[in-house]
């Protein structure tokens, strides 16, 4: 696999800040709750460590239910950039040769952007999810897709993920997948 692959044996899936109490108020939050849960499902089928963070869990609450029993480890951070409060670590617990991180999360435009960069100074590849990430203004959205982009991050779809993960429909695991992503929809 070259730099522009994402590779499922060097992959960690890091799901930042799906908030119950703040999902409501995401641009399309169902959808992108939706597709987090889809990547969450495929990469664990996968055996790709399933990690996720909860911004002051004491203050905002804990992530939706069925994306937070999805992850390994959920990390309570205080930080914006989780890197800040010990992510980098706990990727390398749950996958030690990870080179590579799959990001998506809330908000697009301040805490999935700011662990985004800090994942990036950290020398690790970065690819965003933009179709499952959120901000409660389409426009913010945007503007932070726009930015990771400029930073190096790569921004792609769920299904251009899960699919380079499969990377061949002889894959043992590829029925199992697929039958995930048509049953999304």
């Amino acid at each position: 696999m070259d730099a522009h692959t994402i590779s499922s044996d060097s992959s960690t899936l890091v799901l930042v800040d799906y908030q119950a109490r703040l999902m409501p108020a995401i641009h399309e939050g169902e959808h992108i709750v939706a597709r987090a849960l889809l990547m969450a499902e495929a990469a664990r089928i996968l055996d790709i460590p399933v990690l996720g963070t909860e911004q002051n869990p004491q203050g905002l609450g804990p992530n939706v239910e069925a994306l937070r029993a999805a992850c390994a480890h959920t990390l309570a951070k205080t930080h914006f950039d989780a890197c800040e409060d010990g992510l980098l670590q706990v990727i390398q617990q749950a996958k030690p040769n990870a080179a590579q991180v799959v990001l998506a999360g809330c908000e697009a435009h301040v805490c999935l952007l700011q662990t985004a960069l800090g994942l990036l100074r950290a020398g690790l590849r970065v690819w965003v999810v933009g179709n499952a990430c959120g901000s409660r203004r389409a426009s913010d959205h945007a503007a932070a897709m726009q930015r990771l982009q400029h930073a190096g991050a790569t921004v792609v779809a769920h299904e251009m993920v899960l699919f380079e993960w499969l990377h061949d429909c002889r894959h043992p695991k590829f029925r199992e997948v697929l039958g995930r992503i048509k049953a999304a929809g």
